[in-house]
């Protein structure tokens, strides 16, 4: 049986590990059983390992297949919602420990590069950047929001000439950097942390995909060819779960977004768009996202596909977006260009919590993922050693089904896309 292949995408061809795992086909036994290989069940795989538990880890298809192999490869601090939406939920007191893990994520990322020797081109700094007034606004109030949440020392306003010295486009009137903020290959980073996992003696199995899970004090997870019976299990399947849970496929939504590489650019051009080597996003509804490779290519990504679909011609998406950043790129080949999913929630905040008795769950990043899914890693592991205070604290956030459920999801989000899009436009 062949075995699945990672997405077309520039990080696949340039991947540090080629390695194919094998498949899960006997019955075993450990602690915890982990369903999916991507960022959050790495991490808490681990995390777990690291606490001294047993971890056998399951991937339907490969290491990184998902979003954690296709994604923007950027450091973003903090939620999809930012602490201040999250406090008008919570409350001020419990808003604080939010504040406290809201920059938790790119400190695990850095520790477990360092500590593992992983290599992914890790690059510090990213840019918030401003395309009018009123988002100049917006970062002025993060920067303050940030700082009163104890993220000091890294943040930086940039105004129009100042953001021209970090991206060369006429596009802003300025922005925020963060230093603590950056970029890395994101496919050989989850590499990387899967052969940490490894050297601790976790065990993960590829083109294993769940097919069943039965609930209860010991549970069962069932593939097409094998079982683990475990103490406890984590699902971690995001957007690529599908409908072996019902009760996290009400609440969410998968969404596509979609990336392009170019050629590897000369020194000189790759330099003058991006002096400092810094990533960037700008500030609107629909967002686009850039940086450069660790071989001096530029990738852009930007756009949602509500439900999913994977768009016909995803370059003809992304090219005018890229072309009105940097026009001078005009004659420039792209290699590469693919789409991978993100879960959505209505809230935009992280579903979090447990089902029956032993089976724990962390979902819905809501494109904001790299960050958050490395902190519900520890979070996960800290609830199983017995310490539930920070996951209690996410599983306490209200969830809510789509209007007009799975039917309608797709275009009542659609619809207020295209109203955020307009007002983005018109900057008001």
């Amino acid at each position: 049986m062949p075995t699945t292949p990672h997405a077309s995408s520039y990080y696949a061809a340039s991947a540090n590990d080629k390695v194919e795992r094998p498949r899960l086909e006997s019955s075993i036994e450990t602690d915890v059983c982990i369903i999916g290989a991507g960022y959050t069940g790495l991490s808490s795989a681990l995390h777990l390992l690291e606490s001294g538990m047993k971890v056998v880890v399951l991937e339907a298809a490969r290491i990184g297949w998902g979003a954690s192999g296709r994604n923007g490869g950027q450091i973003v601090n903090s939620f999809s919602r930012d602490i201040d939406s999250i406090e008008k939920v919570v409350g001020k007191e419990q808003a604080k420990l939010f504040g406290q893990m809201a920059f938790e994520g790119g400190k695990i990322i850095r520790e477990r590069i360092k500590k593992y020797n992983i290599d992914c081109d890790l690059k510090d700094g990213g840019v918030f950047a401003a395309l009018n007034a009123k988002q100049m606004g917006h970062l002025e109030g993060q920067k303050k929001l940030w700082e009163q949440h104890g993220h000091l020392g890294h943040l930086e306003m940039l105004d129009k000439d100042a953001i021209g010295k970090v991206v060369n486009t006429e596009l802003y009137v300025g922005g925020l950097l963060d230093k603590s903020g950056g970029h890395i290959h994101p496919l050989n980073l989850a590499l990387g942390e899967a052969r940490a996992v490894e050297s601790l003696g976790g065990l993960i199995f590829e083109d294993s995909a769940v097919i069943k899970v039965d609930d209860g004090q010991n549970p069962v997870v069932h593939t097409a060819l094998g079982q683990v019976n475990a103490k406890f299990v984590v699902v971690a399947g995001n957007a690529y779960l599908g409908k072996l849970l019902p009760e996290l496929h009400a609440k969410s939504m998968p969404c596509g977004t979609q990336v392009i590489a170019t050629e590897p650019l000369d020194d000189a051009l790759a330099a003058s768009l991006l002096p400092q080597d810094y990533c960037i996003e700008d500030c609107n509804y629909l967002l686009d996202y850039y940086r450069l490779s660790g071989d001096k290519r530029l990738l852009f990504g930007g756009g949602v596909v509500y439900g999913a679909r994977d768009p016909a011609d995803i370059k003809s998406l992304i090219m005018p977006k890229l072309l009105k950043t940097f026009p001078q790129l005009k004659d420039v080949k792209v290699d590469y260009a693919w789409t991978g999913n993100f879960l959505m929630t209505l809230s935009r905040l992280p579903q979090v919590g447990r089902i029956g008795d032993n089976i724990y769950y962390s979902q819905g990043c809501s494109g904001h993922g790299v960050t958050y899914t490395h902190l519900a890693g520890k979070l996960i592991a800290e609830m199983l050693n017995g310490q539930a205070t920070r996951f209690d604290a996410f599983a306490s956030l209200p969830h809510y089904p789509f209007p007009g459920g799975h039917a309608l999801r797709v275009p009542f989000s659609a619809l207020g896309a295209w109203y955020y899009t307009l007002r983005d436009r018109f900057g008001i």
